[in-house]
């Protein structure tokens, strides 16, 4: 999600057409899923929360009108949100997690991040506790929260509001500096509860727990075992250390919290001359694909930090006689969906590989239906890249919704099943290629050489090169609509889009003005969604739902929604439909828009795919013809929040009864130079600090609670 630069990775270099021009002839009907063919006041961050001590009230009924009047953009450095409700910093980087780990300085100066807070909090859920400690779905005033702490803010290589005077931007690094950087990555899970009056976090939970890159975690699905993922660490392929770059966040059905690892590619290190040691090796072109191309330098140099494998092991060059003697395998080891039990810590992580590797944002989850597979879907966050689909082998028991060992239920629904890939056709109809060795184009492959589904799995996105898939503008966050079962799923902007490769599914190119300098692609994003009969069928119905644009741009070419100052945005990126209510909860990670507002959150509801109609776009001499929704009003989308400055406005979650919303707010400030890092009067912003929570200036991702001050249900 953060940094556009990291994120803009485009090693899709393939051939394939951004749109339906591969021939049918090569795809077997095995190559199909099997199947069924102006603004109201705001309030500012600040105060004290008033919420109902209510813990297990009945279900909420739908939303049909969104009752809050909409919010203002901005860019004020501070958290606003509609007249009616208040927002509070509940955990904040650097927050301790246990009873006796010292509060944070925020001076540079603090260590044992590994029971503490990390950084760019992301993704986000929720998981209930009773009053007696045990799991509850329906508990709404005590639970966990389980949440991705993605990245950090860094500049010049060195993360440096965690670093006295902003660390070290030349290499070699120091050790203590890298030993921070390795522990503030990962995954939290912390306690929270309210008395009726405010939440808190509990710093002594025995729940509370940190997931960071040194985490021992166990290989799961299909690559388990498989030479590719053979490591000094692990001469049998099976085991791992830690998760990185985790990004968006999804639940299971069996009551599990999911992990999407995204920009990991960037934290690896590469010799200039590793192709030529690698000699004939077929991940050289894969380790292309992946963007990890010879000679790179790494994100952060944590490569540099000394002879320990703490650090050599971000080296991925081929340097040992074998990979068990070396860690030219070691980035195999991340891009993958992870799960934990945020309930029980004494259980490992697991790494499915079932569900590929790529740059997963999130996993989202169809309604999970006794007798039939359990389906997520997902996107792959780069320019160029692809949505996806899972189907398990396994069929639903409504058992397991509550089963004695959830992550052996993860074991039985997401270690065996079928990987697809998304086709858009220019009708308004797709279909999801199958990405297995039982695909004749994969097993015949003369792209890339497939000679296992464990390959399949460790070599996604090749796979999906191989048969056809379509080139989509940063496919994001995905999010099930509870009312009809139609999927969603955030493109968050594209500059690389150009008149000629745009398609009907990725339909706009265009100039936009920041600040007087041209900005071109597709700009604004826009949100794709798709119609399936069943979540297993094999092919799909789709139009694009909505389109980002800025409320004055032409509503013929670009503000095809028919956006308005009060709900216009850019980047779409997290996407989360709320379970209570049916309200679409939109985030944005924008720098297209930035000289007008900071980052915001918006709540829509959605009507259904084909609600709009058809749209032609002129691009010189070509025309694409596009399926489009149905224009937005106030009534349907409206703009709830906006963050701080230089802020991503990122997860999103809630309690059972939906008077609660969690939000997490990540890097702000992030525009901050390193040479000014103790000199707060440069900084670009010091939230939240400046709302009164917690020591220093310098500034912190964080996650507020959200409520609304009559006790009511958010967004009605």
């Amino acid at each position: 999600m953060p940094h556009a630069h990291f994120n803009d990775e485009d090693s899709n270099t393939s051939a394939n057409p951004a749109f339906d021009h591969v021939l049918h002839a090569r795809l077997s009907r095995r190559s199909l899923l099997r199947g069924g063919v102006g603004a109201a006041s705001a309030t500012a961050l600040g105060g004290a929360a008033a919420l109902s001590g209510c813990s297990t009230l009945g279900p909420v009924a739908p939303v049909n009108a969104l009752g809050f009047a909409p919010v203002a953009k901005t860019m004020a450095d501070q958290v606003s949100v509609p007249a009616g409700y208040t927002a509070r910093v509940i955990y904040a980087l650097g927050d301790p997690l246990t009873a006796d780990t010292p509060a944070y300085r925020n001076d540079g100066t603090d260590a044992d991040f590994g029971n503490r807070a990390g950084d760019h909090h992301d993704g986000i859920e929720w998981f209930g506790l009773d009053a007696s400690g045990q799991p509850s779905d329906t508990f709404a005033s005590r639970g966990l929260l389980a949440m991705n702490h993605e990245a950090t803010t860094d500049e010049k290589l060195s993360s440096f509001f965690i670093h006295a005077n902003g660390g070290t931007s030349t290499l070699p690094r120091p050790a203590a500096e890298i030993d921070k950087e390795l522990m503030i990555h990962g995954i939290a899970v912390v306690e929270v509860q309210t008395d009726g009056k405010a939440w808190a976090a509990k710093p002594g939970s025995a729940f509370n727990r940190r997931v960071t890159t040194m985490t021992p975690t166990a290989i799961h699905g299909p690559a388990r075992g498989s030479e590719h993922l053979v490591t000094k660490y692990s001469p049998d392929g099976t085991q791992a250390r830690g998760t990185l770059n985790n990004c968006g966040t999804g639940r299971t059905p069996w009551g599990t919290f999911i992990s999407g690892e995204e920009n990991w590619f960037g934290y690896f290190f590469r010799d200039a001359k590793d192709d030529d040691a690698r000699k004939k090796d077929k991940q050289v072109q894969a380790l292309n694909r992946y963007g990890r191309k010879a000679g790179a330098a790494s994100r952060h140099g944590w490569e540099s930090g000394g002879a320990s494998d703490t650090y050599t092991r971000w080296n991925n060059s081929a340097i040992g006689a074998s990979a068990k003697d070396d860690f030219r395998n070691e980035m195999n080891t991340f891009g993958y969906i992870v799960e934990i039990d945020p309930y029980d810590k004494r259980q490992a992580l697991r790494k499915r590989t079932a569900l590929g590797r790529l740059g997963h944002e999130n996993a989202t989850f169809a309604r999970a239906t006794t007798g039939q597979p359990v389906v997520a879907y997902m996107g792959d966050d780069s320019r160029g890249e692809y949505i996806y689909k899972f189907v398990s082998d396994a069929k639903w028991d409504a058992a397991d919704a509550r089963p004695a060992n959830r992550l052996a239920a993860g074991d039985k629904y997401l270690d065996k099943g079928t990987l697809y890939v998304a086709r858009f056709k220019d009708d308004g109809s797709g279909e999801w290629l199958e990405l297995s060795m039982d695909n004749p184009v994969i097993a015949n492959s003369s792209y890339f050489e497939f000679k296992s589904n464990a390959d399949v799995a460790v070599f996604t996105r090749l796979a999906a090169d191989a048969v056809g898939a379509t080139k989509m503008d940063r496919p994001e966050w995905g999010g099930v609509n509870p009312k009809n079962g139609e999927v969603y799923i955030t493109l968050t902007n594209n500059s690389n889009r150009t008149p000629a490769t745009a398609d009907p599914a990725n339909p706009r190119a265009y100039t936009d003005l920041k600040a007087g300098k041209e900005q071109k692609g597709n700009v604004n994003g826009h949100i794709v969604r798709l119609a399936e009969k069943a979540p297993t069928d094999a092919s799909f119905l789709w139009d694009i739902y909505l389109f980002g644009a800025e409320a004055g741009a032409d509503k013929s070419t670009v503000n095809l929604s028919h956006l308005t100052a009060e709900n216009d945005l850019s980047s779409p990126d997290g996407l989360v439909f709320s379970k209570a209510t049916g309200v679409c909860w939109i985030q944005t990670d924008d720098g297209a828009y930035t000289d007008t507002t900071n980052c915001m959150l918006l709540a829509a509801l959605p009507g259904q795919r084909g609600d709009g109609g058809s749209k032609a776009l002129a691009h010189g001499e070509r025309t694409v013809t596009t399926h489009v929704g149905k224009p937005q009003t106030t009534a349907t989308l409206k703009r709830f929040l906006v963050g701080p400055k230089g802020a991503e406005i990122t997860g999103i979650t809630e309690t059972p009864d939906g008077r609660t919303i969690f939000v997490n707010v990540q890097h702000a400030g992030e525009n901050t130079r390193m040479a000014d890092v103790n000199d707060p009067s440069k900084f670009e912003s010091r939230w939240p600090a400046n709302a009164g929570y917690g020591a220093g200036q310098r500034p912190r991702s964080a996650t507020i609670v959200i409520t609304k001050n009559d006790g009511g249900v958010i967004g009605t």
